[in-house]
């Protein structure tokens, strides 16, 4: 008869499977974690990094029809707000592609169109939601304005306010204790309206002027900095983001709070990951995209036809069929679950939920419910996901995203999936998620990257 030990499964931490090499380079993989975290606060900022990673790899841009062989590094910039990078293999293509998918977006609050506005002494600028976010957790805490302007002649303005120390910020008011008795008595949903998400901008009005004279003061400064006017700002894209930098989080610094691990802290194993795989037989490819937040729609997210063009591109270039190429591949959708809380507790599935400190987490299945809107990954993909991570000594665990009939949610995978690629979800835990400044902890952000390693290597 076998031992106990070998007849029960046992979640186990990172701290106690790994040991004190594996931790403390966790906690030095961290440092680059954060400073990319804090450079990346939009999707195009993301794109921006990736790039300038990719560029110091050896990685060069690549465009459709290019002549590709084994060794080669490119990638593809798609307008500048998603990035996908692959390295050819020595193998055949045929035999498929290692590909690990993440995404670029997160949560945050958008500016309308035509968003500047004066009342009561104060200049405002509308905004409209991005994904799924609780609404009071914006309100009374700084925040930066980050995004691109179009000009009329073409120029594209960079805008960056509220980083820089010697930056402004921008705030959303909050009602004060003593005048809440009716808004307490409501619920959360009701509470808090998104067109009352209104950025405080400005209250010094300009002199000699009689009417919208603070919003007036708004607009100069937007002038005098960027150049712009009011009506560039039809053509923009400008995002209303935490103003808080990334910082290490308890006394013994094992977590990171930050905006945005959602899903940058699949992303950037994912891309650093395949930056080292260099030696890889496989054709290895980091897809990183936008729009995962508002369902991937659109040519920047996971449901454009891109990712079916390129793995055609490549095929072709290298002498490959392309139903084989995809059947054969296998992708890992580098998403975000949530770590369990136990301030918390009721909404989750303790022995079924990712926990901090324990490793990558695998969710075979996403979706909500009776597994509305999943591809939930096949028992053979996850038995060959489970020994490449266990030949490479990586700490995994499994999870699902709380309890069966509480909620939900979605990820890329199944879009992939969809496209006969083996996909699963592998990603890290994160408490406080789609809120304006999250929590991961290091050494799980760090069985990521070892995971995503392993995967592009394994035989």
């Amino acid at each position: 008869m076998s031992e106990k030990k070998e007849l029960i499964y046992e979640k186990k931490t990172v701290y106690e499977k790994a040991g004190a090499d594996v931790v403390n380079a966790a906690y030095d993989y961290a440092k680059g974690y954060t400073r990319f975290l804090d450079a990346a606060k939009t999707e195009r900022e993301a794109v921006t990094e990736c790039v300038r990673m990719a560029e110091e790899a050896g990685f060069l841009p690549y465009h459709f029809g290019d002549a590709l062989k084994a060794g080669d590094k490119r990638y593809y910039n798609n307008r500048g707000k998603g990035i996908y990078l692959f390295r050819v293999g020595s193998e055949s293509i045929n035999n498929g592609i290692r590909i690990t998918a993440a995404h670029l977006d997160s949560p945050r609050l958008d500016l309308k169109q035509v968003p500047v506005y004066e009342e009561s002494g104060m200049c405002y600028l509308k905004t409209h939601y991005y994904g799924g976010i609780r609404k009071y957790q914006w309100l009374a805490t700084p925040l930066a304005l980050h995004g691109v302007v179009v000009k009329q002649n073409g120029e594209v303005v960079t805008v960056v306010i509220g980083e820089k120390d010697s930056d402004p910020v921008m705030y959303i008011t909050d009602l004060l204790p003593h005048l809440a008795a009716a808004e307490n008595e409501k619920p959360v949903s009701k509470a808090f309206q998104a067109e009352k998400l209104n950025i405080l901008v400005g209250s010094r009005p300009v002199d000699g002027e009689e009417k919208d004279a603070v919003k007036m003061g708004v607009l100069n400064y937007l002038y005098e900095n960027y150049g712009i006017v009011e009506e560039d700002l039809l053509s923009a894209e400008l995002s209303i983001v935490p103003a808080a930098k990334a910082r290490d989080v308890g006394l013994d610094r094992s977590m990171i709070g930050g905006y945005g691990h959602d899903d940058r802290c699949c992303a950037y194993p994912s891309i650093t990951a395949l930056i080292n795989a260099d030696d890889s037989v496989h054709t290895t490819m980091c897809i990183l995209v936008d729009k995962e937040e508002t369902g991937s729609d659109g040519v920047s997210g996971m449901q454009s036809r891109l990712i079916l063009d390129l793995i055609g591109e490549i095929t072709k270039a290298l002498g490959g069929n392309e139903p084989t190429v995809r059947a054969n591949s296998k992708c890992l959708s580098s998403d975000v679950t949530a770590t369990f809380d136990p301030a918390f507790a009721d909404v989750y599935e303790h022995r079924n939920s990712s926990l901090i400190g324990c490793g990558v987490s695998m969710c075979k299945f996403t979706g909500s419910r009776g597994k509305g809107g999943t591809s939930d990954a096949s028992a053979e993909l996850v038995g060959w996901v489970r020994r490449c991570l266990n030949e490479a000594g990586v700490v995994w665990q499994t999870c699902e995203l709380g309890k069966t009939d509480v909620g939900g949610g979605g990820t890329v995978a199944k879009f992939l999936a969809n496209h006969n690629i083996d996909t699963v979800d592998l990603g890290v835990g994160v408490l406080s998620m789609h809120a304006p400044y999250e929590l991961i902890a290091k050494v799980d952000l760090y069985e990521a990257y070892r995971a995503f390693y392993a995967f592009y290597l394994f035989e």
